[in-house]
C-alpha cells in the first residue's frame, strides 16, 4: 500500500534460476543479429510470496521453450527493497530489470541507475497509444519515460456497512464523514478505524498522502516550494492524528496488524489498498478473517464492507492516492534481452502477470494496437485468491469493481505534476514526514509542530538532491 498495495514485508526469497524467453504477439520475436549475445538476465520483482514466485516462474517458463533466454528471478520484500538496491549498486551487482514503484523509478533514473532510452524503446515498440496516458505522464521525466508502466491501484477506505447501518450512518463520502464515523463507532472492544501509525514504513507514508490529497494538501507548489506548513497540510496532520486517536490504543499499527484488526471485527474502518480484497473474501489461508460472524461465513466481511475510492473534504474535488508498478531496465544491463523480457511481460505474459493479484494489479496498458481493450477484458475475467480462487464479483458490487479501474486510471500523487518525482523517491528512504507524524500521534508534539518539523526535514532532503 506499495508500497504498491501495502506489500507484505517478508524475507528475501533468493535467487531462483528460471528458463525464460522474451517475445510475443506484439513484435517481440527472436533477438536480432545486432543484439547483445548475453541471453541470461537477472530480474528483481516486488512479489516475494511463494505462490506468486511460482506463478511467475511458470509464466517465464513458457518463453523458455521458445527462445531459451535464462532469467534469475529474485523476489524482494517492499520494506527491504531500497536497501537491497543500494547494496547491489555499491557492489556493482544490480539486476538487469527491476519491478519498481513509481517514486523509486524516478529516483533511480535521476541517479543514473536506469537505462531510460531502453524503457522508451519498449514503450514505442508496444505503442504509446496502447498505454494509459495518466500512467505515461507519471513515469515521464524530462520528456522521456524512466520505466515502462505495468499496472496500478488506488487507495481505498473500507468500512463495515452493517455497523454503519446499525448506527444510522450513511456511506462515507468525505473526510469529515470518516472522522465523525470513527468517533461514533469507537467503543469498548472496537476501534472506529484502524490506521497506519508505524514510522519509517511506506504503508504509513501512503496512507497519510491519501489523507493529505483529500485535504487539498500538496507537498510542493508549482514553484517547487515545500508546502507542508500550509493551512491545508496542517489540517491534514490534524485529521490524521484525530483519526489515529480512534484507532487501537497502545498499538503501533502497520500493514499486518491493521489488516488483522479489521479482519477480527475490532475496527469499523480501514485505509488499505485493493490487495486486501481477496483475503477479506476468505480466499487465502494465511490471512483469514476471524470476526465472530466469519466462522460461519468466511466472506462475511467482504459481503458487509463498502469500498470508497474517492473522498472529498471541505467541498473540494474528491481525491485518491494510488501507485503504478513499473519495469525498469538498469544501466549496463543486457539491454536487448532485458527489453524483450519487458515487452513480453506487457504483452503475451501480461495477463498471467496481472493474475498474480488482480484486485491490486489493474492494467495500465488496456490493450494492444489490434484490440485496444484486450487486457482490460482479460483482467475482468481473472479470479482472485491463493488457496481458493473466485472472481471478485462474487463478493463485491459491480460499482466497487469499476472503482478499482477508475482508481488505477485517475489517482493523484504528491510532487509528480510539479516535476519533483526524484524527491519522492528520496523521501521513501528517509521517511521524514511519517517520523514527525508518528511523534504527533504518540502525543510528543502537536500536529502543527509535526507539520513544521516535516517541512524542515523535507527541505533538507531536497537540498541534498541539488
Amino acid at each position: 500500500m506499495e508500497v504498491r498495495r501495502p506489500l507484505l514485508a517478508a524475507a528475501l526469497i533468493g535467487l531462483v534460476a528460471v528458463a525464460t524467453a522474451c517475445g510475443g504477439g506484439t513484435g517481440s520475436g527472436e533477438l536480432g543479429a545486432g543484439a547483445t549475445a548475453r541471453r541470461s538476465i537477472t530480474v528483481w520483482i516486488l512479489e516475494n510470496e511463494p505462490d506468486r514466485i511460482a506463478a511467475t516462474k511458470a509464466n517465464l517458463a513458457i518463453l523458455a521453450r521458445r527462445h531459451g533466454i535464462q532469467v534469475r528471478l529474485v523476489g524482494v520484500g517492499d520494506d527491504e527493497f531500497a536497501a537491497r538496491v543500494n547494496r547491489a549498486r555499491r557492489e556493482g551487482r544490480l539486476p538487469d530489470v527491476m519491478q519498481l514503484p513509481l517514486e523509486l523509478a524516478h529516483a533511480y533514473a535521476r541517479a543514473g541507475m536506469l537505462d531510460t532510452s531502453a524503457a522508451g524503446d519498449v514503450v514505442r515498440r508496444l505503442g504509446e497509444q496502447t498505454f494509459s496516458q495518466t500512467a505515461l505522464r507519471l513515469v515521464t521525466r524530462e520528456g522521456g519515460v524512466v520505466a515502462a508502466p505495468s499496472d496500478g491501484w488506488g487507495q481505498l477506505l473500507i468500512y463495515r456497512k452493517d455497523l454503519f447501518d446499525a448506527a444510522g450512518l450513511s456511506a462515507p463520502r468525505t473526510l469529515e464523514d470518516v472522522e465523525r464515523a470513527a468517533a461514533r463507532l469507537d467503543t469498548d472492544g472496537r476501534a472506529g478505524i484502524t490506521l497506519a501509525t508505524a514510522p519509517d514504513k511506506p504503508f504509513t507514508a501512503e496512507t497519510f498522502e491519501h489523507v493529505a490529497l483529500i485535504s487539498g494538501c500538496q507537498l510542493v507548489d508549482e514553484l517547487g516550494e515545500i508546502t507542508l506548513t500550509s493551512p491545508r497540510c496542517r489540517a491534514a496532520f490534524r485529521s490524521y492524528v484525530d483519526l489515529a486517536g480512534h484507532s487501537p490504543r497502545g498499538l503501533v499499527q502497520d500493514v499486518d496488524n491493521t489488516r488483522d484488526t479489521y479482519f477480527a471485527g475490532r475496527a469499523a474502518m480501514i485505509f488499505w489498498s485493493p490487495f486486501l480484497l481477496d483475503a477479506m473474501a476468505g480466499l487465502r489461508d494465511d490471512a483469514l478473517p476471524t470476526c465472530p460472524q466469519c466462522a460461519a461465513d468466511p466472506a462475511y466481511l467482504a459481503r458487509h464492507s463498502g469500498l470508497v475510492s474517492l473522498l472529498s473534504s471541505d467541498g473540494r474535488q474528491p481525491a485518491q492516492f494510488g501507485s503504478i508498478a513499473t519495469w525498469g531496465i538498469t544501466t549496463g544491463a543486457a539491454v536487448e534481452t532485458a527489453k524483450r523480457f519487458v515487452e513480453y511481460m506487457l504483452s503475451d505474459g501480461y495477463t498471467r502477470w496481472l493474475a498474480l493479484s488482480p484486485q491490486g494489479k489493474y492494467p495500465v496498458r488496456p490493450g494492444d494496437a489490434n484490440d485496444p481493450e484486450r487486457y482490460e477484458r482479460a483482467w475482468a475475467r481473472l479470479r482472485s485468491g491463493v488457496d481458493r480462487k473466485a472472481p471478485l464479483r462474487r463478493f463485491y458490487s459491480e460499482a466497487a469493481i469499476r472503482a478499482l479501474g477508475d482508481g488505477a486510471r485517475n489517482f493523484q500523487r504528491w510532487g509528480f505534476e510539479q516535476g519533483q518525482a526524484p524527491l519522492l523517491g528520496a523521501l521513501r528512504e528517509s521517511s521524514p514526514v511519517t517520523r514527525a507524524l508518528a511523534a504527533a500521534i504518540r502525543g510528543r508534539i502537536d500536529p502543527d509542530t509535526a507539520a513544521r518539523q516535516a517541512q524542515v526535514a523535507v527541505e533538507k532532503v531536497r537540498a541534498s538532491l541539488e
